[in-house]
């Protein structure tokens, strides 16, 4: 049989079906991000099929290895049956015979053989790579115990008065086929998000032909300027900026935001989101690798391979449980060879040792939460690009904000409005908001959209006319009005009315911008503005405190501005004025104090700083997943998820440790009854018995990883 070379496989190779939960992703990848289906790969599905392959390769689907041990489990547990019926100890233990008959005695060993040949091989066949690289694990201890199993059992036909071990070799080989076969179905289920987003991206897209009319083509045709008519409730073949038509949009699978997002004309769509009832066209900006959900799945993928600490620890004490095994069933032949002689029992216990001891839970107990734990990340809008960085963030004691755009929305909005002489504020907002409706800047931007925001019918406006550097003039009904700030007034020659003045000394204290409504030559309202804090930053921070942890925000305005905020939400300490090259001075500043710190900034302006970071988290768009200075990326404007990083990183490393721990335990307690300390008192188990228990162990890590997907988070 051909093996691939492993000398780059710097890995036990006892993982690699836990692994290959994270590699299958490339391929996927690779087909979705080239728009084409994800090929089929039959790997062990064949019964010729390589186990050996490299799995860095990505030639054997995961998928096919789940295959492969159901269909071999189920053609050996067949075989098995005349083993067990004609054998002389089953026969003997539920009292009954079967007459002799011509053949009959050889029976029991042909269909043992085939048992070995067809189950057993794959285990010998992964057990090579793991040889070639002198680092024996699981595969090399379950090749170990059933080679002897067979080995000595021939050896019975012609050794008179010892007894055969074949049953126990067939019930042997049948569960760990079941075990691997339980596993594989596992990960496979713990590892679905790179295969539900490959299956996000449609086959075809309908392009918009020159004379208007449309034609469907394969998604892989498609090229950046293409336009494309997206049809309610189908999916949208690629990233791109509707060009015409209104809709919502489902981006839950890739943002993990439930509520339908407002898609018109300047709006970006990701490919593979499902558009609402209207009709959309989109002109193309991203195809193939360069799309965001692309980026997405590189990003999961390079998450699921990444090591952490635990990781690299997990390894080792698997490579250590080989020896450690190895030894333990060398003394366990000396110790029964001393007490009984060599016989049966001796190849039984030797067997139970090697097979109870192989590091199974151990292997699989970090993979598969990691597997879970990035395919849930995922699907509730966190990329992690670092596993490293995801582990630390349950140790973390400090988060550092950047205002803008993150802690607030990074636009002006009205924060605070008075009237003089008993304009309704209402009925103020929605004059001002009409005088402004011509108005491109981001102050007028401020008032229309409170306006609206408060769903107010204007009033129509004439005479627009914009002053430059003073503000806007317009009339109405013949009255003239006049919107902007103290330089108008200046302007205008205007005093601000008593119940005005003591309003913009508490906006301008707070780094507020201020301007004005005149009507008829009097200051009738002032409206105060600034960036808008979003509706979530208080909670975000008040949930960080319940935590324990502190709250830092750093900003370019000015002190009044930053103190306004971190005054207005508890944070407990902020830096201003601070310039975008020397933001990471001040993640190292709160280092140097020994604060663990996390960074949280828009992954662009505050790139050193997200490096600096003991965990750098960048906030994104749905488009933007490429950000090569973040550990972590959140999808999401949404300063929440950093709570979720916190909690799953959390629930992560506990479902870590609680699976080493059960899978150490166990090999502390199993290994001694295996090599049979418990012997004096009638206790034995069986090579089939610690089979089962080796089984049963890898399924227990595998119940308890799938337990981390009833983690709550916010959001």
């Amino acid at each position: 049989m051909k093996h691939q070379d492993h000398d780059e496989h710097d890995e036990n190779v006892h993982r690699h079906d836990a692994e290959q939960a994270g590699h299958d992703g490339e391929h996927t990848a690779q087909a979705r991000g080239g728009t084409g289906r994800q090929p089929d790969h039959g790997g062990h599905g064949g019964d010729g099929g390589d186990h050996g392959e490299d799995h860095r390769g990505h030639s054997v689907s995961h998928v096919g290895h789940e295959e492969m041990f159901r269909r071999r489990f189920w053609v050996s547990l067949l075989l098995s049956i005349p083993v067990l019926v004609f054998s002389s100890a089953v026969q003997d233990f539920l009292g009954y015979s079967i007459p002799a008959f011509p053949g009959s005695e050889w029976i029991t060993p042909v269909f043992s053989v085939i048992v070995f040949a067809y189950g057993g091989i794959p285990f010998l066949e992964m057990a090579v790579p793991e040889l070639r690289n002198r680092k024996p694990g699981m595969m090399t201890l379950i090749s170990l115990a059933i080679s002897v199993a067979l080995v000595y059992s021939l050896a019975t036909l012609f050794l008179p008065g010892q007894t055969s071990f074949f049953w126990e070799l067939v019930t042997l080989i049948d569960i760990m086929l079941l075990g691997h076969w339980i596993e594989m179905r596992s990960v496979r289920q713990a590892s679905g998000a790179l295969d539900e987003l490959a299956k996000l991206m449609p086959d075809t897209a309908e392009r918009v032909l020159p004379d208007g009319g449309t034609e469907k083509v394969s998604v892989t045709e498609l090229q950046e300027g293409d336009l494309l008519l997206v049809r309610p409730g189908a999916s949208v073949p690629a990233d791109g900026e509707v060009e015409q038509g209104e809709s919502e949009v489902n981006e839950a699978m890739i943002t993990g935001e439930s509520k339908p997002v407002l898609k018109e004309p300047g709006s970006q769509v990701i490919g593979g989101t499902i558009n609402g009832d209207g009709s959309l066209r989109v002109r193309v900006t991203a195809t193939g690798e360069d799309t965001a959900l692309a980026g997405i799945m590189r990003l999961v993928e390079e998450a699921q391979q990444s090591k952490s600490d635990t990781q690299i620890l997990a390894d080792r004490a698997a490579g250590w449980l080989f020896f450690i095994a190895l030894g333990v069933a060398v003394v366990t032949a000396i110790a029964w060879i001393v007490a009984v002689g060599f016989d049966v029992d001796v190849i039984a216990r030797v067997a139970t040792v090697l097979v109870i001891a192989c590091p199974h839970a151990l292997g699989l107990a970090v993979p598969l939460v990691v597997a879970i734990t990035t395919s849930l990340a995922a699907g509730n809008g966190v990329l992690v690009r670092d596993r490293l960085q995801l582990e630390e963030a349950r140790e973390v004691d400090t988060v550092i904000f950047d205002k803008t755009g993150t802690l607030t929305e990074g636009r002006f909005g009205v924060v605070g409005i008075a009237t003089a002489d008993g304009l309704p504020e209402e009925q103020a907002l929605a004059l001002t908001a009409a005088i402004e409706g011509d108005s491109e800047h981001t102050i007028a931007r401020g008032i229309r959209r409170a306006a609206e925001e408060k769903e107010l019918v204007l009033p129509k406006i004439s005479d627009f006319e914009a002053i430059k550097g003073r503000g806007v003039r317009a009339s109405r009904d013949g009255q003239i009005l006049h919107v902007g700030g103290p330089r108008l007034l200046e302007m205008l020659e205007l005093d601000t009315p008593e119940p005005l003045v003591s309003f913009r000394e508490t906006a301008q204290s707070k780094g507020q911008s201020v301007i004005y409504l005149v009507q008829e030559e009097q200051v009738v309202a002032a409206f105060a503005l600034a960036d808008v804090i979003r509706p979530e930053s208080q909670e975000v921070v008040d949930r960080l405190h319940d935590m324990g942890i502190e709250v830092a925000m750093l900003t370019g305005d000015s002190e009044a501005v930053a103190k306004a905020v971190a005054d207005e939400l508890g944070i407990d300490q902020y830096f201003a004025e601070v310039l975008p090259e020397h933001k990471d001075r001040k993640v190292q500043q709160l280092q140097d104090e020994g604060k663990r710190v996390v960074m949280v900034g828009d992954g662009v302006n505050d790139a050193p700083a997200l490096t600096r970071a003991d965990v750098g988290i960048a906030i994104g768009s749905g488009t933007d997943v490429a950000i090569e200075s973040a550990g972590i990326i959140l999808v999401r404007s949404d300063p929440m998820d950093v709570v979720n990083v916190v909690e799953l990183s959390q629930a992560s490393y506990r479902k870590m440790v609680q699976n080493l721990w059960w899978a150490a335990g166990y090999n502390i307690i199993a290994l001694p009854l295996a090599a049979g300390v418990l012997a004096p008192l009638g206790i034995l188990l069986s090579p089939a018995v610690g089979a089962l228990l080796m089984s049963l162990s890898t399924v227990i890590v595998a119940i308890n990883a799938q337990l981390l997907r009833r983690v709550e988070l916010t959001g």
